[in-house]
């Protein structure tokens, strides 16, 4: 069973994790984002979900406006070639569609499929910005807070400079 938005919010606090969640006209790009967030503090971020060549799984996290060569990419994770999952595929695994690719969508990786970059850098800021399911709000939460929540997914996630 995939969660909604609400039930996602729920289990962040149950979790014990802070946030702050704030509603906004659909997103579906970094620009639109840019257009409508106003004020909103803290670290915006984006996430790709990629497929290798040998069939991995990866949801690689970083900030918005940092430039992924997936080549070096690649190297950096010990990966197989990597290119985006389809559409289909984001959905049967992390229950969401494109416009919504979060870390928070881990939670519907029972199946603990995918393999978590985050981006060093990201981790360094005072709070993060990400999708909460959907792309109509944007969830503020601290960097051990979101490194909580990947591990209550059961997902260990690797740091690393991008």
């Amino acid at each position: 069973m995939r969660l909604t938005p609400e039930q996602l919010l729920a289990k962040l606090d149950e979790l014990g994790i802070e946030t702050e969640t704030h509603e906004h006209a659909p997103v579906f790009t970094v620009a639109e984002s840019k257009r409508l967030r106003g004020d909103l503090a803290g670290g915006h971020c984006k996430s790709l979900f990629l497929k290798d060549k040998k069939g991995a799984l990866w949801l690689v996290v970083t900030l918005e406006d940092r430039a992924i060569d997936i080549k070096a990419l690649r190297r950096a994770i010990g990966s197989a070639p990597l290119s985006f999952a389809r559409p289909e595929l984001l959905e049967d695994v992390l229950g969401i569609t494109p416009g919504a690719v979060t870390p928070f969508a881990l939670v519907n990786d029972t199946g603990v499929q995918v393999r978590v970059v985050l981006d060093a850098a990201m981790m360094g800021e005072t709070l993060l910005n990400y999708h909460p399911l959907t792309n109509a709000a944007t969830t503020s939460i601290s960097p051990a807070g979101l490194l909580a929540f990947i591990r209550a997914c059961g997902h260990e996630p690797a740091v690393l400079a991008l």
